[in-house]
């Protein structure tokens, strides 16, 4: 029987679709206190990580990696998203938390971190200060971004030289609702060529990329999709993002990821959440390389019983005969 693991690689690389749902997974999956009872790992304070006697800490990542494997069991994830939180993301920890996962499920499923080294769309106590930077010493700008991008590289190859790793989540936000937060063509020249070097790097060591970004990334699709991520997520609708139309364009170019519409599961009628979880699937299936999730993650505060609604259709209509 075919793992959801290699179902996910199977859509990740557009190949033809196999039998079965197609493959499910969500970029974070924040309601475990209410599906498990358990507080989800990347909201946990370990301010006193050091405190603790190394006994303690295995504790603490088995209890960790449990609501990882729990979560994807419970709900057919294909994936798992690990989110460590502070101060226990250092590359040994990760690394730590990577082998248990992989001790407990095998390889049923497909591990993934973030590894986005790119600009994104700063904070907004800093965006002016970025926006000055541009102007004022580009060429900074440029071998900041090319230094973080060998640093990720280099974390990358431990990574890969432990084996329990398949790939990463680039998930720097490059867009508003309303378009990118940098032209195209300063997007073309202070973004583009840092992240297609961070995908060349990453599938040279035979390591998979997703790219993550929210909002209207349609007058920068072009270049997303040259620099040759597996896959694009989230293909956000609030952005005005019609995952059909980008299907066309570049649905042989790349695998998508998405597009249930996330405000709709929390403010919409139960009729609308299911009308767009069909159109993510009638629209993103067809000819394969398609992963159905919503347009960002679960996040706290959304309802359980409306993501629960989203998989009832999954499971009646998500199923390549």
């Amino acid at each position: 029987m075919m793992k959801p693991r290699e179902k996910f690689i199977n859509a990740l690389e557009r190949r033809s679709p196999l039998p079965g749902r197609v493959p499910h997974f969500e970029l974070v999956f924040y309601l475990t206190m209410e599906a498990f009872g358990k507080v989800h790992p990347q909201h946990r304070n370990y301010s006193q990580w050091f405190q603790m006697s190394e006994k303690e800490r295995q504790l603490q990542r088995e209890d960790m990696a449990e609501i990882y494997i729990q979560t994807a069991e419970k709900y057919e994830h294909s994936a798992i998203m690990l989110h460590p939180p502070e101060p226990t993301t250092t590359v040994e920890e990760v690394l730590r938390m990577l082998e248990i996962i992989r001790e407990k499920s095998g390889n049923k499923y497909f591990l993934m971190i973030h590894g986005d080294a790119t600009f994104g769309i700063p904070e907004g106590k800093n965006i002016d200060h970025f926006i000055y930077r541009l102007a004022d010493e580009p060429e900074a700008v440029k071998h900041e971004a090319e230094i973080m991008v060998q640093i990720a590289l280099k974390n990358a190859e431990i990574y890969k030289r432990h084996g329990y790793l398949d790939g990463f989540a680039l998930c720097s936000d490059y867009c508003f609702n309303k378009g990118p937060f940098l032209s195209p063509s300063m997007f073309s020249e202070f973004v583009a060529p840092y992240l297609e070097k961070l995908v060349m790097g990453y599938r040279d060591m035979g390591l998979y990329a997703i790219k993550h970004t929210d909002g209207n990334i349609m007058p920068i699709l072009d270049q997303l999709v040259q620099t040759n991520p597996h896959a694009l997520h989230s293909l956000d609708p609030q952005g005005g993002v019609d995952i059909a139309q980008v299907k066309k364009i570049a649905g042989d170019k790349i695998c998508l990821i998405g597009n249930v519409n996330c405000g709709l599961l929390q403010t919409g009628s139960e009729e609308e959440v299911v009308k767009s979880a069909l159109y993510a699937l009638q629209s993103g299936m067809p000819g394969g390389g398609y992963i159905f999730s919503t347009s960002n993650c679960i996040y706290t505060g959304a309802p359980l019983g409306r993501y629960e609604l989203m998989m009832e259709v999954w499971r009646k209509y998500g199923d390549y005969s």
